[in-house]
Formats: structure tokens, C-alpha cells, sequence
């Protein structure tokens, strides 16, 4: 049940206040939730493991001027080992490889740690290159630099160049990908050796190319010129070593709706909408229609809107014809208004006076006051302007009037809330 506002003109206010406050702000002043993304995708084991060695490797060097710190080092590297090849520096390093929130090095530091141990303490000086020890050899997760896959095949171009140097072997180093070469932009060929489509070589030795942009259309060519092309790209046609635009309009080629229109453009083209006015067109406007839409009719070259309202289409009772683009709608005459589908006269309210809704006490109490106003400033008149009966008739018009608000405050309140 929604609560009731109190009585009177202070209490109503502040409890209307106090009521709005309690709201929720508007929607657009709410914090909006945060856009969805999606989860990174997993780094693949062998760059994992690679991070793990580069931490790892960190550590042996943020710990290399360490001790076992317990006050008698000579002593504990005597009876125990010496710290740098000993457990607990291998603990202290192992305890800051992966963050907190690398979960996927803690589980592969879970999986590998005796691995780890074992390298530690009988395998460094047979195999000083951690990486290559645990990451290729023992787990075979990573392959060498320039091969890919299970079988560590060399990526196309040789693992000294793989891709020719102008791409990216795909799985390089790790025991996934297919090996396929990603070329950089004016490169292909499946070792990113050739110039890709319109690109041309500007220099090539037995070590390094250098491939340059055709000039614009051309697909293939011989040189940077417009007169350079062998080939043009789609769109174009080649007339005496220059591409030309094919102008799909012209021909067959263009594929439009019954309701649309052919724009040629550089090397392709656009299909747009025709005019509302017409029944297919050849161009853009109402004088390029075919035929006339039904609502428009031809006036010379033109479809133009027909005016139904010049002649009588609204049977109805106080309704008007209003004319609109290609059609015509009935609507209510001024002064009129819809109800149940036919048109009847709006009633206009009388507008109420303030003293209308009264009740009888109060009109009494009213005209006490007025005669008291009166009767109060004769006094003062006849006193000239005495300070003590000016004072007096100012208290008895605040009074009057207070007593006749406090009759009316609620009154009063209402008749604003409604405009009154």
C-alpha cells in the first residue's frame, strides 16, 4: 500500500522531498555494466614453458650474490654445500617463478618441478641451456628455432631464413602449426620468395628482395607506370598495357533489383534505390521512372504525387482528407476528436474559480476578515499614522489571514498540484 502524505502546505513539501530522494536515479545516471570479453585464448605449452625458464633464469641472477644468511656462512658451506648450487637456492628461486595468477605455470612447475630438481643437481654442466633440456628435450613441447610441428619438420624457406625472412612460419619453435607461411604485405609464394599480387620486383639478389607497388588496378606488372600493367584486378580490363574500368552498367554484368538502379564506380559498382514514385527506374528522381508508383501519375516527364483530396475520399462525419506522399489519410476536423471510430465534438472544461469549491463556514470566515481589514485600517487612519495602531492593524491582518490559511492549506496545496 503506498503511504499517504501527511496533512498541511511544510509537511506535504518536505515528504515530497523526502520521497524523491528515496527513487532510483535515472537510468542514464547508473553505472552500466561492464562490456563481456571474451576469454584470452590459452598461450600454447611451449611458450609457457619458455616463460617459466626466463623466470627461472631471472632468479639464478637476482640471487647470485646471495647467502644461506644464518649468521656462520663458512661454516654452513663447509658442512652443507656451497649456496649457489645448493637446495635452498634453488627453493628461494622456485618459490618466485609464476605470479599468482599464472595459473597455467603453476601447473606446468607442478608437472616438471622433479625435472627441475633433477637438472639442478646432476645435469647443469652436461646441459647448461635449461630451455633446450626441459622444454625440447624432456618435455617436448618446443622444437628449435625455424622448425614447427610434432616431428620439429624446418619451416618452407629453411630454418636459417624461415619464410625467405618476409613472413611468419606458422608453429615455429613450438610442436604445433602447420608450418604455412604468413607473408608480409607484397610478398607470396609458399616461402614469401615472389611479390604477391600487385607488387613487382624493384630489386632481388641472392639474399634479399625488394618488391614495389603496381600502379593502381593493375594486378600484375612490369613497373610503378599505368603503361607497366600485364594484368589488371578485377573490374578491368587491359587495353594496350593500361586497365581500364569495365563499366558494369553497360552490360550484363550488373545485378540489380526490379526497384533499383546501376551506378558504375572505379572498378565495380552500386545498386541504389529508386524513387518512391516510381515502378522501376533508370536512374535517380521521379523523372527516370519506368512506370508510376499507384498514389503518382505522369505529368510530362515526371511521376508526380496525386492530390486525393480534391476530390471527396472521407465518407465520414467532421472528418478531412490530408493529403500525403503517394496516398491520403481522414482525419478529425479542428475542434474534433476520435472516439470509437467516429468523430465527436471535445468537450473544453469550465475553468473553476479559486473561491468556487468554498465551503460556507469559509466564506464566513472570509468576510470576518475583509470587515476586520477594514475596520483595522479606519483605526489607523483616524490615528494618523500612530506606530501602536499600525502595529496593531498589521498583527490582525496576519492573523486573519494565517487562521484563514491554516483552514485552507490543504485546500490551497491541492488546487496548485492540479494547476488551479
Amino acid at each position: 500500500m503506498a503511504p499517504r502524505p501527511p496533512r498541511g502546505l511544510v509537511q506535504a513539501l518536505l515528504w515530497g522531498v523526502s520521497l524523491f530522494l528515496s527513487l532510483p536515479g535515472p537510468i542514464w545516471l547508473q553505472p552500466s555494466p561492464p562490456p563481456q570479453s571474451s576469454p584470452p585464448p590459452e598461450p600454447h605449452p611451449c611458450h609457457t614453458c619458455r616463460a617459466l625458464v626466463d623466470s627461472f633464469n631471472k632468479g639464478l641472477e637476482r640471487t647470485i650474490r646471495d647467502n644461506f644468511g644464518g649468521g656462520n656462512t663458512a661454516w654452513e658451506e663447509e658442512k652443507l654445500s656451497k649456496y649457489k648450487d645448493s637446495e635452498t637456492r634453488l627453493v628461494e628461486v622456485l618459490e618466485g617463478v609464476c605470479s599468482k595468477s599464472d595459473f597455467e605455470c603453476h601447473r606446468l612447475l607442478e608437472l616438471s618441478e622433479e625435472l627441475v630438481e633433477s637438472w639442478w643437481f646432476h645435469k647443469q654442466q652436461e646441459a647448461p641451456d635449461l630451455f633446450q633440456w626441459l622444454c625440447s628435450d624432456s618435455l617436448k613441447l618446443c622444437c628449435p628455432s625455424g622448425t614447427f610441428g610434432p616431428s620439429c619438420l624446418p619451416c618452407p624457406g629453411g630454418t636459417e631464413r624461415p619464410c625467405s625472412g618476409y613472413g611468419q612460419c606458422e608453429g615455429e619453435g613450438t610442436r604445433g602449426g602447420s608450418g604455412h607461411c604468413d607473408c608480409q604485405a607484397g610478398y607470396g609464394g609458399e616461402a614469401c620468395g615472389q611479390c604477391g599480387l600487385g607488387y613487382f620486383e624493384a630489386e632481388r639478389n641472392a639474399s634479399h628482395l625488394v618488391c614495389s607497388a603496381c600502379f593502381g588496378p593493375c594486378a600484375r606488372c612490369s613497373g610503378p607506370e599505368e603503361s607497366n600493367c600485364l594484368q589488371c584486378k578485377k573490374g578491368w580490363a587491359l587495353h594496350h598495357l593500361k586497365c581500364v574500368d569495365i563499366d558494369e552498367c553497360g552490360t550484363e554484368r550488373a545485378n540489380c533489383g526490379a526497384d533499383q538502379f546501376c551506378v558504375n564506380t572505379e572498378g565495380s559498382y552500386e545498386c541504389r534505390d529508386c524513387a518512391k514514385a516510381c515502378l522501376g527506374c533508370m536512374g535517380a528522381g521521379p523523372g527516370r521512372c519506368k512506370k508510376c508508383s499507384p498514389g503518382y501519375q505522369q505529368v510530362g516527364s515526371k511521376c508526380l504525387d496525386v492530390d486525393e483530396c480534391e476530390t471527396e475520399v472521407c465518407p465520414g462525419e467532421n472528418e478531412q482528407c490530408e493529403n500525403t506522399e503517394g496516398g491520403y489519410r481522414c482525419v478529425c476536423a479542428e475542434g474534433y476528436k476520435q472516439m470509437e471510430g467516429i468523430c465527436v465534438k471535445e468537450q473544453i472544461p469550465e475553468s473553476a474559480g479559486f473561491f468556487s469549491e468554498m465551503t460556507e463556514d469559509e466564506l464566513v470566515v472570509l468576510q470576518q476578515m475583509f470587515f476586520g481589514v477594514i475596520i483595522c485600517a479606519l483605526a489607523t487612519l483616524a490615528a494618523k499614522g500612530d506606530l501602536v495602531f499600525t502595529a496593531i492593524f498589521i498583527g490582525a491582518v496576519a492573523a486573519m489571514t494565517g487562521y484563514w490559511l491554516s483552514e485552507r492549506s490543504d485546500r490551497v496545496l491541492e488546487g496548485f498540484i492540479k494547476g488551479r
